[in-house]
């Protein structure tokens, strides 16, 4: 292999000879209206004194997912054990629009970078950072705009009712616009998600069996692709791109600077039921399991119920589920047979949380202030002085900031496995595998037994097909206060991660059991996925590929276990020959 050659399929890093000049980085950031950031570590001080008083504020502002969102070198999740670790990027464009992001486009094409997107930054996977890279940060672009009539470019179907988002958004402020006019936004469920990155990835949000996954709600995308061409793609144009954004996974196409999503009547009411039940022993909790997943079936598997229940291996169930379009009376209508079951059988069973059925006016749902006064139990807030009063997230997230992941898997649980004759086999996979760590059924993430209009949408994704078909996601996963290795005190417990990611492999491994070919949702996965073509895209991926060799033909996108990048090197600096 010639020398020009070697040198043209690997990235520039600092230092190397093709690295990019002062004077060639200030050309940049006179094109980008001086928006280019040359970035600093925040744990140098910690470095530098790690017993210090800054060093703790630090640590401390990790659980505040405002203070990381608006942090140029943060992202939501400090890293995985044996994976990968947050690194900030050598320089950042603050993009306020498109043109600055095609120019940040072109800068990295043509000298060869690294190219990072980061918009809310909560990748599990670490694909919103990297070392020695450009990063196309969109927390700027935070525009809204609702449409009574909305229809797509080139496009002469009928008009729909949407909102338009800058690709720099949050879902809390979305939602918040959306239910202000009386509508609802199908997103995710976490407050600070960044609104882009959920769409690419398909997106399940906490009343998505009723709404659907959110990438099927796209009508139209602005999009950033390689070339620096700045594109419209929606049913009408660039169709093959539009389809590859809904789900194929963010930062692999090219950048999304905006997007305008189909919106919905908002329903009278949202709300949750929370409670904790301790078996006794075993063999009442395999008892609980049995029941709960016939009730579940019997009551629950429809549009009105969403998000979770936790099977754990001290023997308890924790329920934190929602509902749409039902009032109190209506909610605890539907858990009283439940309850009375238990309740009867003290003997076996007690309650570690007495139930709980709240239901709050939808309008208010995502309104900071309101939430504050009436329901404070449910929200926290950004804590930083000066801080906008509307930031808040939902307090079960707060283990979810700045989080060290130990182990992540995920597998979609096929829609037959609900029906009665094979409950018992889901009942036993479900036991087994809470014997070895904790798993948890996330309804909300499978569309069996949503609207058959949401199901069909949802099979017009790149998303894998199996979550239209699936009656939940299970997750088991094992995480960590915020670490980093090298500050003392403060790095993570390698060997401890080691072992509860086994423990976690192996109660998926249970659930495996009765789906051998599974699917995994790409936004909650196992970095290590072996088949994570099949795993995330199923039958889609071939054409995924086709898009991605399309529009990106060099490979300027780089994510890990994103498509294309099976011919790059782990890091994303070298290609495969």
């Amino acid at each position: 292999m010639s020398t020009a050659h070697a040198q043209a399929i690997r990235r520039s890093r600092p230092g190397d000879p093709s690295w990019p000049s002062a004077a060639q980085w200030q050309e940049l950031n006179t094109q980008v209206g001086g928006q280019l950031i040359q970035v600093k570590s925040p744990l140098e001080a910690c470095r530098a004194a790690p017993a210090s008083a800054e060093c703790a504020a630090f640590f401390k502002g990790l659980k505040n997912p405002w203070l990381i969102g608006d942090s140029v070198a943060l992202t939501q999740t400090s890293g995985w054990v044996d994976a990968w670790t947050s690194a900030p990027s050598a320089y950042a464009v603050a993009a306020r629009n498109a043109a600055d992001v095609a120019a940040a486009v072109n800068f990295a094409r043509t000298h060869r970078l690294r190219l990072v997107v980061k918009g809310g930054g909560h990748s599990y996977q670490g694909t919103s950072n990297a070392a020695d890279s450009l990063l196309v940060w969109t927390r700027p672009m935070n525009a809204i705009e609702l449409h009574d009539g909305f229809v797509g470019r080139g496009c002469s179907g009928a008009p729909q009712s949407a909102i338009s988002l800058g690709a720099g958004n949050v879902w809390l402020h979305a939602y918040a616009a959306a239910a202000k006019a009386g509508r609802y936004v199908q997103g995710g469920g976490c407050s600070t998600v960044g609104v882009a990155g959920l769409i690419q990835s398909g997106g399940f949000g906490t009343f998505s069996k009723r709404f659907g996954l959110a990438a099927a709600g796209l009508l139209e995308a602005e999009v950033v692709t390689a070339d620096g061409q700045v594109r419209i793609a929606n049913a009408c144009t660039n169709a093959d791109l539009f389809w590859a954004l809904k789900g194929g996974g963010g930062g692999s196409f090219g950048v999304m600077t905006r997007l305008t999503l189909r919106t919905h009547p908002l329903p009278n009411f949202f709300g949750g039921v929370f409670a904790t039940i301790q078996a006794k022993s075993d063999t009442a909790y395999r008892a609980l399991i049995e029941r709960f997943v016939a009730f579940y079936r019997e009551a629950l598997f429809n549009p009105q119920w969403g998000e979770q229940v936790a099977f754990r291996p001290d023997n308890t169930l924790g329920f934190s589920m929602v509902f749409q379009g039902l009032d109190d009376a209506a909610a605890s209508a539907v858990w009283r047979p439940f309850f009375a079951w238990v309740t009867e059988r003290a003997a076996d069973y007690a309650f570690a949380q007495p139930p709980v059925v709240a239901a709050l006016p939808a309008q208010h749902f995502w309104d900071a202030a309101w939430m504050k006064a009436n329901a404070a139990a449910f929200v926290l807030s950004d804590d930083r002085p000066g801080a906008p009063e509307g930031n808040v997230f939902w307090a079960s997230n707060i283990g979810e900031a700045g989080w060290t992941l130990q182990g992540y898997e995920s597998v979609w649980m096929p829609g037959p496995l609900i029906e009665p004759a094979n409950q018992a086999r889901l009942v036993d996979a479900l036991f087994a595998g809470s014997r070895r760590w904790r798993v948890a059924l996330h309804f909300n993430k499978g569309l069996a037994g949503a609207p058959a209009a949401e199901a069909a949408a949802a099979r017009e994704t790149a998303t894998n097909p199996a979550a239209a078909d699936a009656f939940a996601l299970a997750i088991s996963a094992s995480e960590a206060p915020p670490s980093f290795p090298g500050i003392p005190g403060h790095e993570p417990d390698v060997a401890l991660a080691r072992r509860n990611a086994k423990n976690v492999t192996a109660c998926m491994d249970e659930l495996r059991k009765l789906v051998p070919n599974h699917g995994s949702y790409v936004s909650e996965s196992n970095y290590f996925e072996p088949d994570w073509r099949g795993a995330f895209w199923g039958a889609n991926y071939a054409r995924l590929k086709q898009v991605k060799d399309k529009y990106d033909p060099d490979g300027l996108f780089f994510v890990h276990h994103g498509v294309g990048s099976e011919d790059w090197s782990a890091d994303g600096f070298t290609k495969r020959s």
